[in-house]
């Protein structure tokens, strides 16, 4: 397990992964599976955002679920708080709330103008509480 979450990640040449050419649109993560601890979850995330930076995929669809309780969750509440943060330390691009994964919102709609095909993706427009979308 890597404890180098902070730093973005890297090529073999040593350069940011950011900056080479994204290659796919979309990959798909289930931090739910497996009901795991919210600090499990939160080491899932970041290792999945620096695979999929590394895959060179331009976002990231997190299942996180919205709570067995119907009212939100620890594992959501956890995971989208870490986005912000991230989002705010630039370490990712921006995160999408799944209630705002719409052509309407600003993050999303640059996204799907770069990647036509996620305007077939199920949970768009749908106002899923248990996805997020990360913007590498």
């Amino acid at each position: 397990m890597s404890v180098e979450h902070d730093k973005p990640a890297t090529t073999a040449s040593g350069f940011p992964a950011y900056h080479l050419p994204l290659r796919y649109a979309l990959k798909l993560v289930n931090l739910e599976r497996g009901m795991p601890t919210v600090p499990l979850a939160l080491s899932l995330l970041r290792d999945a955002i620096n695979t999929a930076r590394n895959e060179r995929f331009a976002a990231v669809k997190i299942i996180h679920g919205y709570g067995s309780s119907g009212r939100g969750g620890e594992l959501r509440v956890a995971i989208q708080s870490t986005l912000a943060q991230l989002a705010q330390k630039n370490e990712i691009r921006a995160f999408i709330a799944g209630e705002d994964w719409r052509i309407s919102n600003e993050h999303a709609w640059a996204l799907l103008q770069s990647h036509p095909q996620l305007k077939k993706d199920a949970d768009l427009g749908r106002g899923n509480r248990g996805i997020s979308i990360v913007l590498l």
